[in-house]
């Protein structure tokens, strides 16, 4: 049932022209010599431990709502190295989960004002 369409005139020697032009230039395999590139780009790795906890207090506390988003963009880190951060930092006592569900909390600073409601 169905297969291709039969090319117009005009179509079938703009095809014919490309796949001419195709085959004078070499392939890949067949250029000779190493083509060089630059050095790799080396990714930044953080982890929740290199985070100092005052610069990391110091930036959450600028903050209206501490949210992972939040956090993360004030940070300078993914999501998930800011997850961790703010863990760390409930775990210590330096911040308070206050709301939010399924993952998507909301934290205040512990000397910051009453719960958002």
């Amino acid at each position: 049932m169905g297969g291709a369409k039969k090319k117009s005139m005009s179509q079938s020697d703009k095809s014919q022209a490309t796949t001419s032009a195709k085959e004078a230039q070499p392939t890949k395999k067949e250029k000779k010599g190493k083509e060089t590139r630059g050095p790799s780009p080396q990714k930044q790795v953080f982890s929740a431990s290199r985070l100092d906890e005052k610069e990391t207090m110091k930036a959450l506390t600028q903050l209206k709502a501490v949210t992972l988003g939040a956090a993360a963009r004030a940070l300078g880190v993914n999501g998930s190295v800011a997850m961790a951060a703010l863990r760390s930092l409930e775990s210590k006592g330096l911040i308070t989960r206050i709301g939010g569900y399924s993952g998507h909390y909301v934290w205040a600073t512990t000397g910051s004002s009453a719960p958002i409601k």
